[in-house]
């Protein structure tokens, strides 16, 4: 969700240069299902104008309503809205709208944080009681100790009321290691879908971060001078060259990093003799690393276009951050909103 909320943050700047309000909601407590879990949150500008969404698109016109309240006495409410006879979710959302005015050295905080991908965490109290809450509002912090309010004007927040935290962990990367018109098309999914985007390419290639629209770097480098040192279980790779040589380089590149997923192109032969190749280089890699490389990579969707493939790998790689064996949700004996797999 740290992508939500950098782009809550983002449309929040924006509207502040020309003196448009914000009210921030969130879901903070829910009774039976729904389509989004407690901690999604959406961003209400004055100007009529709603960045996210809290669910499927049934329940934000009745919190667009309701923040109207909030944008004219600057007093956060809770809203409750029984889905149970209005929605497919059968859930009862419990709603915090508050007025969002972070304060500028909470938006550096922000920036830093996401800029050194380091985890933040928002506290929300409020009182389970529908209606103005003089004392409900959230917390920010970005370091444990020090908590900053997500309304600056802020007086009080009575932290004895029932509290949601949640954890931010920093947004997910997908790092592609190609250039040609496939790695362009994933780029443009993978962004859409909220991961952070690396391009590596070659020393010697002309393109430019432009070319890859969506994507927040552009790595031109060889082989064996590429330091990914950020790499952790957040990240994701994707071998794409379309040179059998030039992945078997960039694969020996990456034998020390732990991703959570490393994709390669082309046909299952094709990955075999890669796997091969690179063992006999280095024997004693670990059978995790092994293990994390997937090829042909993407789920088996009957995809032939690049956009298909595109989808079939983000698809793949969503499976498995989420622990998931890909199904079709029919399949599925318990309700799709439930937590388990």
């Amino acid at each position: 969700m740290t992508h939500e909320f950098k782009s809550i943050l983002l449309h929040f700047i924006e509207a502040k240069k020309t003196g448009i309000n914000a009210v921030l909601a969130s879901l903070v407590y829910l009774e039976g299902s729904s389509y989004r879990k407690p901690g999604v949150r959406m961003l209400l500008l004055e100007n009529g104008t709603m960045v996210g969404a809290i669910s499927g698109g049934c329940v934000e016109k009745e919190i667009q309503r309701q923040s109207l309240s909030v944008f004219k006495s600057g007093t956060s409410k809770l809203m409750i809205y029984d889905g149970r006879y209005r929605l497919g979710c059968e859930g009862k959302l419990f709603i915090l709208l508050e007025f969002f005015n972070p304060s500028q050295g909470t938006i550096t905080q922000f920036n830093n944080s996401v800029a050194k991908r380091t985890s933040f965490n928002i506290h929300s109290f409020f009182n389970l009681n529908e209606g103005e809450q003089l004392t409900s509002g959230s917390k920010i912090t970005f370091d444990s100790e020090n908590w900053k309010y997500l309304n600056s004007e802020k007086k009080l927040i009575d932290e004895n009321f029932n509290v949601f935290k949640q954890e931010f962990s920093p947004s997910f990367r997908l790092v592609i290691i190609g250039s040609e018109h496939d790695a362009v098309i994933l780029t443009q999914l993978a962004t859409f879908i909220g991961w952070e985007v690396v391009i590596i390419t070659s020393a010697l290639n002309n393109q430019t971060l432009k070319d890859f629209p969506g994507a927040i770097d552009l790595i031109q480098t060889k082989p064996n001078l590429l330091k990914l040192d950020w790499v952790n279980k957040q990240t994701a790779i994707m071998l794409m060259t379309h040179s059998y040589a030039k992945d078997f380089e960039y694969l020996l590149a990456l034998k020390n990093l732990k991703p959570c997923y490393i994709g390669v192109l082309g046909p299952k032969d094709r990955r075999e003799k890669l796997l091969n190749n690179f063992i006999e280089n280095y024997p004693d890699i670990s059978e995790q690393f092994l293990n994390n490389i997937y090829g042909p990579a993407g789920l088996n969707i009957g995809s032939e276009t690049a956009q298909e493939i595109a989808l079939s790998i983000c698809a793949e790689i969503l499976a498995i951050t989420r622990k998931r064996v890909p199904d079709f949700l029919k399949n599925r004996k318990i309700s799709i909103h439930s937590n388990e797999s």
